[in-house]
């Protein structure tokens, strides 16, 4: 994916690499995960399996704390350590070139001035966000309170080393999949899925958490086909590969050893590569109806 020419000085960032503010304290609701200002429905099964897979505890992502609140974090836009942001490393570069790169395709798919983008948050390690501690083992996620996609950085190479997804389109499909979910809290559907999980049961709720998060998939496909004069020969592969290999079924195969398809939460790795296929084929966000499949 060729993005070395986008310009990243307007990009916000939260860099909070060396700035000490990781830790514990991972917020829960009573009754699971709620969507919306803390994490999705099915964030602690998640969070599981991924630990597992990563040889983590658990406990050690989720916290001690059970009822903590969420920690403040620095305002948006304010690096934390200077020097860092953007120009810290080629995979902070490149990460910011991705956001950059999703935010001009979005303003174009959106009505005037409708769209703003999220901004990037990244750290090593453990950090802070509106929903509470990040945690390397969680991977890459957007916190709908605060508006940011938080990445510690060293997940590229879990990509590659664990899950077998090397390139650098793998790498910007995970960018694009998170500001996924941007794009659903822009247009309402995130508030929608939260106010259908209040009374959802708990495979309901999972099948919602699945719906939201195959069609954050086909988002990151349409950014893909909204930018195809930039993708390079196997970039597609990259991005199928990637997807398939954090399918629920996948992870779960991995860490557990059996697969239990009414726990899924991402959906199976079928099911991803499909929705991903199909932003990159049509390239109209219209087409990511997942709830309505």
């Amino acid at each position: 994916m060729r993005l070395d020419d986008m310009d990243t000085s307007d990009v916000e960032v939260d860099d909070q690499r060396g700035s000490g503010r990781g830790g514990f304290g991972f917020p829960m609701g009573g009754g699971g995960l709620p969507l919306g200002r803390q994490m999705g429905c099915g964030t602690l099964a998640l969070v599981i399996i991924v630990a597992l897979v990563f040889g983590v505890n658990p406990m050690q992502i989720l916290g001690g704390d059970m009822g903590s609140s969420p920690t403040q974090i620095a305002p948006q836009g304010q690096s934390s350590s200077a020097g860092k942001g953007c120009d810290a490393d080629a995979a902070s570069k490149f990460s910011c070139q991705t956001l950059k790169s999703t935010t001009l395709t979005w303003s174009k798919l959106f009505p005037d001035g409708q769209y703003h983008p999220p901004h990037i948050a990244f750290y090593t390690g453990g950090g802070q966000s509106g929903c509470g501690a990040a945690q390397s083992a969680m991977g890459p996620f957007y916190c709908p309170a605060d508006e940011g996609v938080y990445l510690d950085t060293d997940f590229y190479g879990e990509l590659t080393q664990r899950f077998g997804a090397a390139g650098d389109f793998a790498q910007a499909y995970v960018i694009a999949h998170e500001v996924g979910h941007h794009v659903q809290k822009l247009t309402g559907v995130a508030d929608k899925v939260q106010a259908a999980h209040q009374s959802a049961s708990r495979t309901q709720g999972n099948k919602l958490q699945v719906a939201m998060e195959l069609q954050a998939d086909c988002y990151a496909g349409v950014w893909a086909a909204q930018n195809r004069e930039r993708m390079e020969p196997g970039d597609v592969e990259e991005g199928l590969r990637a997807a398939h290999q954090i399918g629920d079924d996948v992870l779960q195969k991995a860490s557990q050893g059996v697969v239990v398809p009414e726990s899924f939460t991402h959906g199976s790795a079928e099911q991803r590569m499909t929705w991903l296929k199909k932003g990159l084929e049509s390239g109209d966000p219209a087409q990511c109806d997942t709830f309505g499949r």
